[in-house]
């Protein structure tokens, strides 16, 4: 008797072992853990605070509703992005297209020597329904053409392009009319390759409440911190190398705290934004977020409203953001 308790309880002792093990493996390969730098003397931000609100403002409110029904709203939006842009040396165009019969176009802008490889930059303009959209996603338009006027004054070794797109919302999302689909397709049609994308979707909303923090799966609460004071990098399993890459960029700037996530494109919220498309047609990509409806509750609401974004901490995911390009660009 004694003896098959011995050997239950070893047994227990093994299972419970090759359980948590396997915990520990779905960790890493979720998580991507890092060490966060220890910087005495942080980096003097070069991103206002002040400019991206006005960004924000400029879209959730004067260009408001912009959603796929008003498109006068969407061509101001549109000609309000090229004026920024037209500020720095960028190559600045448009790539108009039809959908339902209507015009729409993405505003475009390339930096840097004219490489064979690229980065790719994006972030959508339009809104979901006629909501002012201040965080989904004229926070990630915001930070795009604050990274114009960075990129401007930067010597690149790499060609960097800027893109806002339209029509990433319903009734479009996941179809070929998206402004994301027709720059990726035409990206893949060009031969042009492509070393790493990175989506804006949805950076200005932050809180340090217990609890602000919500997860599509209850198990991921074991590995995050419960406080929505973070933003992510997101990225399926085929992502992991550049994933990787971009966050450990992003945290050596030591400015905001910076998590990832590697997932399958099954768990919501994984594909829910532009880089979608650049999966489809095999390019590398990831999306970099505060989370969206997981955080913030205002999401596809008449809530989401400007005055509801914390512009400083923004401005230091677009510094994050800025040290990532430069490191990805570097890499031969």
């Amino acid at each position: 008797m004694n003896r098959n308790r011995r050997r239950w309880r070893k047994g227990l002792v093994i299972a419970n072992l090759i359980l948590w093990g396997l915990v520990a493996v779905v960790f890493l390969l979720i998580t991507q853990p890092m060490p966060a730098p220890m910087l005495d003397d942080p980096p003097e931000m070069k991103v206002s605070a002040e400019r991206l609100q006005t960004h924000v403002k400029m879209l959730a409110e004067t260009f408001s509703p912009r959603d796929y029904t008003h498109t006068e709203n969407l061509d101001r939006t549109a000609e309000y992005i090229k004026q920024e842009l037209a500020q720095t040396p960028g190559a600045i165009s448009e790539q108009p297209y039809k959908a339902n019969g209507k015009s729409y176009c993405n505003v475009l802008a390339l930096f840097g020597p004219a490489t064979a490889e690229r980065i790719v930059i994006g972030a959508h303009y339009d809104v979901c329904q006629p909501y002012p959209g201040a965080d989904d996603n004229a926070s990630g338009v915001a930070g795009l053409i604050e990274l114009a006027h960075l990129l401007g004054n930067t010597e690149l070794p790499l060609q960097v392009e800027l893109v806002a797109y339209t029509l990433e919302e319903p009734p479009f999302f996941r179809s070929e009319a998206m402004g994301s689909a027709v720059h990726a397709n035409a990206l893949k049609k060009q031969n042009i390759q492509v070393r790493a994308m990175f989506s804006l979707e949805m950076i200005g909303y932050f809180s340090d409440e217990p609890d602000s923090q919500q997860f599509p799966n209850p198990i991921l609460k074991l590995f995050y911190p419960s406080r929505g004071n973070f933003i992510a990098v997101v990225g399926n399993f085929g992502q992991m190398g550049l994933v990787r890459k971009v966050k450990r960029a992003m945290r050596s700037t030591a400015l905001l705290p910076v998590h990832s996530i590697n997932a399958p494109g099954w768990l919501p919220g994984i594909d829910f934004s532009d880089h979608l498309n650049y999966w489809r047609v095999g390019y590398p990509a990831v999306m970099i977020t505060d989370t969206s409806f997981y955080r913030n509750q205002n999401y596809h609401t008449a809530q989401d409203t400007a005055e509801k974004l914390d512009y400083n901490r923004m401005a230091k995911v677009v510094e994050s953001i800025y040290a990532a390009i430069l490191a990805l660009a570097r890499i031969p």
